[in-house]
């Protein structure tokens, strides 16, 4: 899914970015240059990061950074690095690609790319899990033409089963069929293959954890703890929370980390439950109200393998992102690896109030034989600037995402769209009148409303009003 911060107060006066030119012809006196101006990356193991620090230090960190202003040429052939393989990354390789231009997407992933679109496969059983993402609508054009495409090659189908909304005590309304939902054959996964597979010009390196980026002669320096990974034209910033902030902490891009520093996001806790029996539930998905410690609940079985009838019963379960917030654990403790007492806490608060929702009795759910809880700690934007993409063009790097412009999958499909072709378009102008290419380094951001996992276009407008109630008999 896609760490909590307070929103900077509006009366934040920012102090203005100093400017360090960096061109490839340049010889700067070592002994008047600035601390980043015309440096070699150094390939010596980089202090530890200190995880405690404060969130008002890396603001301070991020706003009095030099501001680099690229003036050397564009390379004859000019490559992008993009930092996240989500949704809005591989869109943003794919559509530089549409446009001739090469690309390297670094991603985090252990099991593969795809950010939110993540499915997990427990053998041998196997138990299968949507643990992000769960279903998508579309709502414009150019993101359909895409869909379209999934569904010919049989990636995807309608999700024809029953969802609706559910309140506490197992009153149940179903939602109108329309607009038509979607969800991945065999998960979200294959999805972002997919995309993939349609590149020729894209090299994906993972998992990888790109942790400085470094200006020297006209080109971005990656690197991962002190390891090269490359050097490029710009780079992009495709994925969001404390580690997206600190690698822009001392980048010499003060306006870009302004803007990601804005953003606000949820934490959300997955529950991944495997029962030996059906649960007696006619709804394959709810979205759960007026439960504190859950706000979705989706029958991974029915809905991935709707023509099984036996065996295990796979259900994720969401929390809301106030139980997310309250018990948090902290953002640099892997994700795989969460805390006993933590873990066990959560996934007995999270199966009680799938109780209280269903209107059960306290300890009469039928107990799962197997349980994983999941902390999406940089869950979803709970506020945006409204804008598709934000590129700093005097420093040849720009941020996309679903956040820019909403929660959904359309939503970081169209940013990554946007992102490639203005970088593209830059790259075409040969860099000669930078400034006409700035985008969004000053956008307002206002508060984001949807349902605590995400935005579904379409979903939830007058034709809530046709919604059939149920009271379920369990």
């Amino acid at each position: 899914m896609a760490s909590f911060f307070t929103a900077l107060p509006k009366t934040l006066t920012l102090p203005l970015p100093l400017t360090l030119v960096l061109g490839s012809k340049s010889k700067p006196n070592p002994k008047k240059a600035s601390p980043m101006e015309g440096q070699k990356p150094t390939s010596r193991k980089p202090r530890k990061p200190s995880y405690g620090a404060s969130r008002r230090s890396v603001l301070k960190k991020s706003f009095n950074q030099e501001q680099v202003m690229f003036t050397a040429p564009l390379s004859d052939d000019p490559s992008v690095a993009i930092i996240g393989g989500g949704m809005a990354g591989l869109t943003c390789a794919l559509y530089l690609e549409k446009r001739g231009v090469r690309s390297t997407v670094f991603d985090t992933g252990i099991h593969g790319l795809g950010g939110r679109m993540g499915t997990r496969v427990i053998d041998p059983q196997p138990l299968i899990f949507d643990h992000a993402a769960q279903f998508f609508t579309v709502g414009d054009p150019r993101f359909a033409q895409l869909v379209d495409e999934w569904l010919e090659k049989g990636l995807i189908r309608q999700w024809q089963g029953m969802i609706g909304e559910l309140e506490v005590g197992g009153h149940f309304n179903s939602l109108p069929s329309l607009p038509p939902r979607y969800i991945g054959v065999n998960g979200m996964r294959p999805l972002a293959d997919s995309i993939l597979s349609q590149t020729t010009l894209v090299d994906v390196v993972r998992p990888c954890w790109i942790s400085k980026l470094d200006p020297f002669n006209g080109m971005w320096h990656l690197s991962e703890n002190g390891k090269p990974q490359g050097q490029y034209d710009a780079i992009v910033i495709a994925h969001n929370g404390k580690c997206a902030n600190r690698l822009l902490a001392l980048s010499g891009l003060p306006l870009v980390a302004r803007q990601m520093k804005k953003l606000e996001l949820s934490s959300i806790w997955a529950l991944l439950a495997a029962f030996e029996d059906p649960l007696p539930i006619p709804f394959e998905g709810a979205f759960v109200k007026g439960v504190d410690s859950i706000s979705w609940m989706a029958n991974n079985t029915k809905k991935l393998l709707h023509l099984q009838n036996s065996g295990p019963h796979c259900w994720t379960f969401f929390s809301t992102a106030a139980f997310g917030k309250r018990n948090k654990v902290p953002q640099f403790i892997d994700w795989e690896n969460i805390p006993t007492v933590t873990a066990e806490k959560v996934k007995e608060a999270m199966l009680a109030g799938v109780e209280t929702a269903l209107g059960l009795s306290a300890g009469s759910l039928n107990r799962p034989f197997y349980t994983r809880v999941q902390l999406w700690g940089a869950a979803l934007p709970t506020n945006t600037p409204g804008i598709p993409c934000i590129f700093d063009p005097h420093g040849r790097a720009g941020i996309c995402g679903d956040w820019l412009m909403g929660s959904s999958l359309e939503s970081a499909f169209l940013s990554g769209m946007a992102l490639a072709n203005h970088i593209a378009d830059y790259f075409q102008s040969g860099g000669a009148r930078p400034d006409e290419f700035a985008v969004g380094l000053h956008a307002e951001f206002q508060p984001l409303e949807g349902h605590d996992i995400g935005q579904f276009p379409g979903l939830g407008s007058k034709k809530m009003d046709e919604a059939q109630p149920y009271q379920l008999s369990i």
